[in-house]
Formats: structure tokens, C-alpha cells, sequence
């Protein structure tokens, strides 16, 4: 049961229940927990039974799967605030797709999926704010596709630079190089190698895990 208070409002503020009653929020509640994971713990395993899904209130977990070549692959990494793994209470998935580890210490609400699936069945007007929320996603993995799809790795790169860019022109990276080149289908030194290049020809600046975008249309037109 999930009974801490500070955990219930965090929880109440995300879009899966903040137009939940009272009376629906207090079973959620009552069929939730939360869970500590310590960095490389597992959280559930691809071929699992998707049972439940989950709520990050602190830390990192990536999704991924082994490709056919025993390669990791890096689908997502959700942060503090996201949830994850309820997409599949509306396709009727019986098992998870992916893995779900923890990438540093990290606290979950567990969360009951058919028990939630029944709430919105009898609260059909909350879905609507849930398919906003997921046709957002499905962009999301749109844009990660057209990425992919571009041969070139210095084009997926400098993609990822731009889309990720905050407002002041900078790329925080909160997780290793690798993932990021586990995402954009490369080695990892072929990630550091590219953001070299980018940084010998005056387009960035890297410090650590802090890159400045210091010509941005230079940087689209790098690759063409």
C-alpha cells in the first residue's frame, strides 16, 4: 500500500490521476507501492508479465532489449516525474517488450494495471487527456525513427543535438555516452569521435557532460 503522503501528491499531480475521485485515488493507492532500486537493478525483464505499470519519483530506469547481434539496445530512459508501461493496458499486451533497469538509485510507485484499466472504464473522460499524452509520445518515436533512418552517424548526431537543445543553446547529457550511442545506433566512439569533429570545426563546445551549440545553422548544414 502506498500511504505516504509527499508520494501520494507527487503521484496525484501527473496526468494518469490528477482527475481520478478521491475514492478512485485512495484504490490506487491501496493496490500501489513503492519500490527502491539500487543502480543496475532490475525492475521487470523482457517476456515479464505485464501486470503493472510504474511511476518514477527520484531517479533514472532505462528501457531496453538485447538486439539479434547480443548488442544492448537503449529504447528510452525515463526520469523523474514520467511514467511508463501503461501504453500496454490498452493494447492488451500480456508481457513487457523491453527490460527496465535502474541506472542509479532510483524510487518507483508500482501500480496495479488491470485495476487502473477498470477506473477509466468507468471515468471514459480522463482518457482523453491520456491519448493526448500518448499521441505525444508516438511523435516522439517518430522523430526517434526518421533519426535512425538516416545513414549517415554524423547526421543522427547532429540530429539529436539539435532536437535536444535547450532554449539557451545547450545539450545536457544526464546520462553515459553510451546510452545516447546505444540510441542513435553507433559505437560509442564513434559518438565521441563525431562530437570532436563538431567541436574541431568551431560548431560546439564540450565540457563533460555539458555541450554548447555555439553555431546552430552551421550545425544543420553540417552534414549536407
Amino acid at each position: 500500500m502506498l500511504s505516504e503522503k509527499s508520494l501520494i501528491a507527487e503521484l496525484r499531480r501527473h496526468h494518469l490521476f490528477s482527475r481520478l475521485p478521491d475514492s478512485a485515488m485512495q484504490e490506487v493507492c491501496a493496490l500501489a507501492y513503492a519500490k527502491r532500486l539500487n543502480a543496475g537493478a532490475a525492475l521487470f525483464h523482457r517476456g515479464d508479465k505485464a501486470e503493472r505499470f510504474y511511476f518514477i519519483f527520484s531517479g533514472q530506469v532505462k528501457l531496453h532489449r538485447v538486439a539479434s547481434d547480443g548488442q544492448e539496445k537503449l529504447v528510452e530512459v525515463m526520469r523523474a516525474g514520467d511514467s511508463f508501461a501503461e501504453a500496454l493496458l490498452f493494447v492488451g499486451a500480456p508481457t513487457y517488450p523491453v527490460s527496465a533497469t535502474a541506472l542509479k538509485s532510483t524510487l518507483v510507485a508500482s501500480l496495479h494495471g488491470a485495476h487502473y484499466r477498470r477506473l477509466l472504464e468507468e471515468h471514459p473522460g480522463i482518457c482523453l487527456d491520456i491519448l493526448g499524452i500518448l499521441t505525444m509520445r508516438l511523435h516522439q518515436r517518430l522523430n526517434e525513427i526518421d533519426t535512425l533512418t538516416l545513414g549517415n552517424a554524423s547526421r543522427r548526431v547532429v540530429r539529436f543535438l539539435s532536437q535536444t537543445q535547450q532554449e539557451c543553446g545547450e545539450v545536457m547529457l544526464d546520462v553515459p555516452k553510451r546510452l545516447i550511442a546505444s540510441k542513435l545506433g553507433i559505437q560509442p566512439e564513434t559518438f565521441s569521435r563525431i562530437l570532436h569533429r563538431l567541436t574541431d570545426a568551431g560548431l560546439i563546445s564540450v565540457q563533460r557532460r555539458r555541450i554548447e551549440i555555439i553555431d546552430p545553422q552551421s550545425l544543420a548544414a553540417y552534414c549536407d
